[in-house]
Order: C-alpha cells, then sequence, then structure tokens
C-alpha cells in the first residue's frame, strides 16, 4: 500500500468493512535484496492484529513511529482499526504525541534504533515509560539496549516476524495464539498458522518455493525449546565460510555489540582470494581490529573474529529504520 498515513488509516477502514475484500499487497523492505510484493488476506491480517492485542492485555490506542507503507507500521494503523480507537502519528517528541494519547492503554512499535535515540534523551526516556509496551521488531533486539530499556521501567516487548506474516508473530519468543514455529532442515526455521501470507504478487515460483504443505519457509535460523520458545540465531544467508569454517554473521555481531566502546556494529563477509571469505565488521566503534578481535575470541573460536574494521559514524538505515544490509556490504567491500 502507498499514500499518507491518513489515507491508508481510511482504506484500511473500508477495507475492514467491506463484506468481500482483495487482498492488500504491502512490499518487503527489500533491506537484504529485491523487495518482493506480499499478498495478505484481511483473515490473516485481523488474526495478527487481535493475538497481538489479546498478548498484549487488550485493545489500545497506537502512536505511529515507522512508515505506514510498511507492515510494521501498516499493523499500527490496522490494529487500531480493529480496536475502534484513533491513531496518531508522531511528528514530533514522543512527549508531544502522548498529549493526544488519553489511553486507557498505550501502545508504540519501534525499530532497535529508534529506541536507542529515545533512551538517549532523559524526557524521552520518561514518555517511553508511559506506555503499556513497546514492541520492538525489524532486527535483533541487543541484550544491553535491552536492559537499558527495561531500567528506564520501559516496557519492551521483543518481536519477531516479516511481511510475510503480517508483521511480528512471535513476542519474546513466545508465538501469538493459533501461530507455530518449527525449526527443518539445517536449523530453516519454518512458521504457520492464519497469519500467513497468501503468495507473492506475480512471483508464483517463489511463492512454491516458501510454502510448503502449510509452512512458510523462512530464510532465517533458529532453535525452538521443548517449552516452544524461539530463539532466532541469524540468516542462512548471513553464514560467512572462512577458511572453510561456517561462522554466523550475526552471532558476532551481536557478540561485538556487547563490547563497551561499541555502538553499533554488523558483520558481513567479503570474497577473499586466500580465505574464500573474509568476516568484515561495519562498526559505530573507536575500538580497534585487534582489540575487536579479541573480544570475540574471548567467546567463540578465533576463527569467529572479523578480519577487517570498517569504522563508520552511523550504520546506513534503509525508511523503514532497517539496516541496509545492501548499503552494509558496500561499505564492507570498499
Amino acid at each position: 500500500m502507498q499514500g499518507s498515513a491518513e489515507e491508508i488509516l481510511a482504506l484500511l477502514r473500508e477495507w475492514d468493512a467491506a463484506e468481500e475484500p482483495t487482498p492488500l499487497v504491502v512490499e518487503t523492505s527489500g533491506s537484504t535484496g529485491v523487495p518482493k510484493r506480499v499478498v495478505l488476506s484481511r483473515a490473516a491480517m485481523r488474526a495478527s492484529a487481535d493475538a497481538t492485542h489479546a498478548r498484549l492485555g487488550g485493545p489500545g490506542q497506537w502512536l505511529l513511529a515507522l512508515p505506514a507503507s510498511y507492515v510494521a507500521g501498516l499493523q499500527v494503523l490496522f490494529r487500531s482499526v480493529r480496536a475502534g480507537t484513533e491513531p496518531v502519528a508522531l511528528s514530533g517528541t514522543l512527549r508531544d504525541g502522548l498529549g493526544e494519547m488519553p489511553g486507557p492503554r498505550r501502545y508504540v512499535s519501534v525499530v532497535p534504533t529508534q529506541l536507542h535515540r529515545i533512551l538517549a534523551e532523559a524526557g524521552e526516556r520518561r514518555a517511553l515509560a508511559t506506555f503499556d509496551a513497546v514492541l520492538v521488531g525489524g532486527a535483533s533486539l541487543d541484550e544491553r539496549l535491552r536492559k537499558d530499556a527495561e531500567s528506564a521501567d520501559v516496557r519492551v516487548v521483543a518481536t519477531y516476524g516479516m511481511s510475510e506474516t503480517c508483521g511480528g508473530c512471535v513476542y519474546d519468543g513466545v508465538p501469538l495464539a493459533g501461530v507455530e514455529v518449527a525449526t527443518g532442515e539445517h536449523g530453516r526455521v519454518r512458521i504457520r498458522g492464519p497469519v500467513l501470507f497468501d503468495g507473492y504478487d506475480g512471483q508464483p515460483d517463489l511463492t512454491a518455493e516458501v510454502l510448503q504443505d502449510g509452512w512458510f519457509v523462512t530464510q532465517d535460523l533458529g532453535r525452538v525449546d521443548e517449552g516452544g520458545h524461539v530463539e532466532v540465531l541469524g540468516r542462512a544467508d548471513d553464514v560467512v565460510i572462512t577458511g572453510g569454517v561456517n561462522v554466523p554473521a550475526a552471532t558476532v555481531a551481536a557478540e561485538l555489540r556487547r563490547h563497551p566502546r561499541v555502538r553499533a556494529a554488523e558483520v558481513v563477509g567479503v570474497a577473499d582470494d586466500e580465505w574464500g571469505e573474509v568476516l568484515v565488521t561495519v562498526a559505530v566503534t573507536d575500538a580497534d581490529l585487534d582489540e575487536l578481535r579479541d573480544h570475540v575470541a574471548a567467546t567463540y573460536p578465533r576463527s569467529f573474529a572479523p578480519r577487517r574494521l570498517v569504522r563508520v559514524d552511523a550504520l546506513p538505515l534503509l525508511p523503514n529504520g532497517k539496516t541496509d544490509r545492501l548499503a552494509v556490504q558496500a561499505l564492507a567491500r570498499g
């Protein structure tokens, strides 16, 4: 869907009230490649929105702090439609937005970069703590960032999902009602339930590839424990083979972010004549490469340590706040 938040909200209200509406078509962010057009039925969107409210403790008023044309922002608007409440589009500070949100329940959805910036300002931290839940998705939530938020009494809910699942379908590791998560071959995460998309618009072959026997086969790697708790470890295409060793780049990036002098970091593989691929970290840091290598090697095999460091003032971001992985790759290649 395209248009302003007000236009999309009006369309969603008509769509939810229609007798037999056509599905929505939502474009993915394209953070790791060419964007896809995802077809979402009303039944799937309703299942997602209603299950979210049930998990959070009931319907409430939503603050829109994300682009409305991507699935996370779209769901903020559609949850508002389902709740019968008026969403508030963030145009200034959180404190300004709160003035238009009488409650009794208030929710907001952000990406980790936004959370980091909000927590850096005392007044915004206090404002965020007044929300009944702060959904954080679009990228993995760093443990240190979560602890910082919780120390400010912010009620963080880490979400996992994608456009193909109508947005977040796993909250703090627990699937929403009706959603099942399992791992298949090589640890690939599979999802099924009422929130699944119908397919990719104009791409039947790709649809058949990822929708198998009622399951959506994602590009993510993970594990599910005996209690059904889901842990996402990274993307299948983030595994870097360097010197014959398979290294999960997301795991290395997460470890680097625990370094006290690293403010942000991503890790990618770059072709190399000697090693096949080498690990390169693109990071906001004043630490040197040897210090970062030693930090990683204190927890993981030395082969997991990045061999190159590209310092940046900030990681490149897409309009929806996600890290632009293609731009990170370009920076890593130099």
